[in-house]
Formats: C-alpha cells, sequence, structure tokens
C-alpha cells in the first residue's frame, strides 16, 4: 500500500536548517496543544480576531464569499458572520492541534454521533465507502473523532514544506487508518475495493483534475467529479458526513443514508449531488466553512468574482 505508514515513521524527519522555521512552528503548536480546553477556546477567539485585522486579503476573500453565498443579508449580519467564521478558524487552530499533538478527551465529552447506523448498512456484504465532508473548522478534530468509532483512511494533499509534510502525516497517523496523496488514485481504489472507509473533502476550487461547474450557493462552482470517479471504479458507497461545534461547545458528527443510485452515468449530476449536500452542511454551520478560501476562482467565461484585492489567497 503506498498510504503513509500507520506509524507515521515511514521516512526520517528532515532536519536540515531550511527546515527549522517549520519546526519552530511545529514545536509552538505541539506545545500549545497541552493548555487546557477551556484556555485554547478563549485564545482562539482572540487568535481569530487578530487574524482578521492582520490577513487583509484572506477577510476580503471570505467577505465576498459570503455576500455571493447569503445575499438575502444586510451587511451588519454578514459582518457578525464574518468575525464568527474568525473566531472558529482561531479555536479551529487548537483544535487541529490538538488531533495530531494533543488529547481530545475534552471533545468526548458531550459528543453526539448520529447515523452509524447509515455506514454499517452502507458497508453490507463488504463495500467500501467514499465518506465526504466539506472544509470546515472541525475538520480535523471531528475527524479524529469519529475515527474513535470507525477505520477511516483519508487522502490528501502533499504539503510542499518537507517537515509539514513529516508532522501532518505523523498527526494523522494517529488515529487513521491510512492517508493516501492525492495523487494516488489506485491505492485510493484498491483500498475502497477492499471495503475500506475514505474520508474525502471535494469541496475546493481545484487547480487540475477533471472538474465541471455546478451549484454552490446559487453561484458556478468549479468542482472535482472525483468522487464519482472513484466510486465508478470502486464500487463504493458514497455517504455524507456533517459535523459541527454547537454553541454548548459539545461536538456533533452526523452520517447520511448513503446516496442513491450512485454513481449514475453523469459525472456532472452525481458532482452537484454531493456538492449540494456540502452546502446543507455549510447552511446548517455557517460560521465553521472555510470562507477564506477561493471558493469561486475560476467562472465561466473568465468572469472574476474577487477582484485585484483578493487575487494572491488560493
Amino acid at each position: 500500500m503506498s498510504a503513509s505508514s500507520p506509524s507515521g515513521a515511514g521516512t526520517p524527519p528532515p532536519l536540515g536548517p531550511r527546515h527549522w522555521p517549520a519546526w519552530l512552528g511545529i514545536g509552538l503548536a505541539a506545545a500549545l496543544a497541552r493548555l487546557p480546553w477551556s484556555w485554547q477556546r478563549a485564545l482562539g477567539r482572540a487568535l481569530g480576531d487578530a487574524l482578521r485585522g492582520a490577513l487583509r486579503q484572506r477577510r476580503e476573500v471570505a467577505a465576498r464569499n459570503l455576500a455571493l453565498c447569503f445575499p438575502e443579508l444586510d451587511a451588519a449580519a454578514r459582518d457578525a458572520l464574518l468575525r464568527a467564521h474568525f473566531h472558529a478558524l482561531g479555536i479551529g487552530f487548537f483544535e487541529f492541534s490538538r488531533a495530531w499533538w494533543g488529547s481530545v478527551a475534552p471533545m468526548r465529552r458531550g459528543l453526539v454521533v448520529e447515523g452509524l447506523e447509515h455506514l454499517e448498512a452502507a458497508r453490507a456484504g463488504g463495500r467500501g465507502v467514499i465518506v465526504v465532508s466539506g472544509h470546515f473548522t472541525t475538520l480535523e478534530v471531528c475527524g479524529r473523532l469519529m475515527c474513535d468509532h470507525v477505520p477511516l483512511a483519508g487522502m490528501y494533499r502533499p504539503h510542499a514544506e518537507g517537515a509539514m509534510e513529516w508532522a501532518v502525516r505523523r498527526g494523522r497517523a494517529r488515529y487513521a487508518q491510512a492517508m493516501f496523496p492525492k495523487q494516488d488514485v489506485r491505492g485510493t481504489v484498491r483500498h475502497l475495493k477492499r471495503g475500506g472507509l475514505l474520508w474525502y473533502a471535494p469541496d475546493q476550487d481545484p487547480s487540475r483534475g477533471d472538474a465541471v461547474y455546478v451549484p454552490f450557493f446559487g453561484q458556478p462552482a468549479h468542482s472535482l467529479t472525483s468522487t464519482h470517479q472513484l466510486a465508478r471504479m470502486s464500487g463504493a458507497a458514497v455517504v455524507l458526513f456533517q459535523h459541527e461545534r454547537r454553541a454548548d461547545g459539545g461536538y456533533t458528527l452526523r452520517l447520511s443514508p448513503a446516496l442513491a443510485d450512485f454513481p449514475s452515468a453523469s459525472a456532472h449530476d452525481d458532482t452537484a449531488r454531493v456538492i449540494a449536500g456540502i452546502e446543507a452542511m455549510a447552511r446548517a454551520a455557517p460560521a465553521q466553512y472555510l470562507w477564506i478560501h477561493r471558493r469561486f476562482k475560476r467562472q465561466p467565461e473568465g468572469r472574476d468574482v474577487y477582484g485585484d484585492s483578493a487575487r494572491d489567497p488560493a
């Protein structure tokens, strides 16, 4: 199997001087992961306020996304949602740190898990399952919490910085059954054909790969057809996985029944169904979706929805 090794130690960590700044950041995050969870939530909100002030381009991207996706909200309501989103980003930093290097015991208290029976039904007869989620600030910690209940593997984009790549693989190896680089289609399909579960988030604007335009909050969104392709090649079922941090500080993980008649003959129609499912998740927890991503970067006929001030961020 070409996925990263279960121990996360398949290759030695890169220790050369050019990696030292990354190791400093990793060490700081690992140290902060050990703070009390109540402190982390407060620090996360403060960090979110600092990021909102410092990251002007990301803030403008998020504000533009919210204007496109929630035209029914007035300016004050969208500004409040933008502020809440940056709070979620700040708290998400500590959630990521705990998922990789700390304890998630505080998150297990008050955890609600719904729909495991849908996943078991989809696995009947040894069938593999693609567990589809979206890019939410809670993605990492909720993935780890779900791994308490089912053996999830994941697909991921390898990090260009070698120290970060090593740390990410080692962190996720604490709970994921395996991690497949996004280029490893053969290994991913083999895993699904063997009845494995694959955790996958196909909702960002791709720079390459087979993609189509489908609606997302009423806007044309350039979206990978990979869920359709993986299901077609492997025979896997597709189950949607919604996760959110509740107002009381607890977490809810919710699995839906497997998508019926999936895959169909149409990659476009299947991709539209998947993205519509992720939109429903984002509407349920709007502050926690990753609005700082330029989701509508590529548009039909080259239309620019962001403008010069938001051109640099991905």
